[in-house]
């Protein structure tokens, strides 16, 4: 059985990530009454938000934001019966490789593993993803008439450094958590020697369930082949694994293989510096550049690098951080 402590760590990551990333995972869930014809709660102001049509690319922003805020707000009404389901998926599933709707995917799962689960809670999560698959399309559509509308963050998806556990340095630089943990294999690793030992260090948090997250790994290991010879690399920190969850390791193995990953990817304790920064990330996936001397080199890339924009803020960044090595 997972530890209640990496649990909830799990749990945040995935909550956090629904109010500001491409990643739609919500559960509409029963009140406590018995009526059986009650709807599941938030499921009229979605249906509203739906059947919105935006004048701009303002407004499709706006509710862009508002259709994943509700998304969010459906799962937190019942997240240990959604983990649950998470738990079921097949690993072989093609719901992480491919564009398909994620209700379409989830749908699948239940269908899967419904002797897991009692009638009340295979209704709960069939009208939960049925939901999802609304609300998929609505923002699929929203994208390919409003191109890029989810993928500038809202307010409060930014992490504050310092109350996330990093140390304040002079001249207004923020250093990276220290942590010591494990890459996946189980070798040490620590992050003074990690740093370090690179001109720069990529570092990109990501988790196993995440499209967006796992659809940049190729980019990922192109950029961490580039960086070599550049005296750098990439590291990954798949979220789930924190704490050294077994099954979440080796899911993420898993994908990692299937991607032809071979840069370092680790964890460490949900307890520690890194581990209570990780917890208050507010968007995946995540990236941040850091320099030899362990300290944070600009703004972190919020969502997939795969744009071009995106990999050009982070070339900028990854040479700056060149230049503060000095090697």
């Amino acid at each position: 059985m997972m530890k209640t402590k990496n649990t909830n760590t799990k749990l945040l990551k995935i909550s956090a990530v629904l109010a500001a990333s491409l990643l739609a995972i919500g559960l509409a869930a029963c009140s406590a009454g018995t009526g059986g014809d009650e709807r599941p709660e938030g499921t009229s102001d979605a249906a509203a938000l739906i059947e919105t049509q935006p004048s701009g690319a303002d407004e499709a922003a706006k509710l862009y934001e508002q259709l994943m805020q509700k998304e969010n707000e459906v799962l937190s009404a019942d997240s240990q019966l959604w983990e649950k389901l998470f738990l079921s998926a097949s690993k072989e599933s093609p719901m992480i490789e491919d564009g398909s709707n994620y209700g379409d995917f989830l749908l699948a799962t239940l269908e899967g593993a419904k002797d897991k689960f009692t009638a009340q809670e295979l209704e709960t999560l069939k009208t939960g993803a049925e939901q999802i698959k609304q609300i998929e399309d609505k923002l699929a559509a929203l994208e390919q008439e409003f191109p890029g509308c989810g993928s500038t963050p809202g307010q409060g998806e930014s992490v504050d450094a310092q109350s996330a556990g990093m140390t304040a340095k002079a001249e207004g630089t923020e250093k990276f958590p220290s942590f010591n943990g494990k890459d996946l294999d189980g070798n040490d690793v620590s992050s003074d020697e990690l740093f370090s030992n690179n001109t720069v260090t990529v570092v990109n948090f990501w988790f196993t369930t995440c499209k967006p997250c796992v659809g940049e790994l190729g980019e990922l290991e192109a950029l961490n082949q580039k960086l070599a010879d550049k005296g750098g690399a990439v590291v990954g920190v798949n979220s789930f694994t924190l704490d050294g969850d077994k099954a979440a390791i080796s899911e993420a193995k898993s994908i990692l293989e299937k991607k032809g990953v071979s840069y370092k990817n680790i964890w460490f304790g949900s307890d520690g510096e890194a581990g209570k920064f990780t917890s208050k990330l507010y968007s995946y996936p995540t990236t941040y550049v850091v320099d030899s001397n362990g300290n944070i080199v600009g703004q972190p890339i919020l969502g997939a690098i795969t744009s071009g924009e995106q990999a050009k803020k982070l070339d900028a960044l990854i040479d700056e951080a060149i230049a503060n090595s000095g090697r």
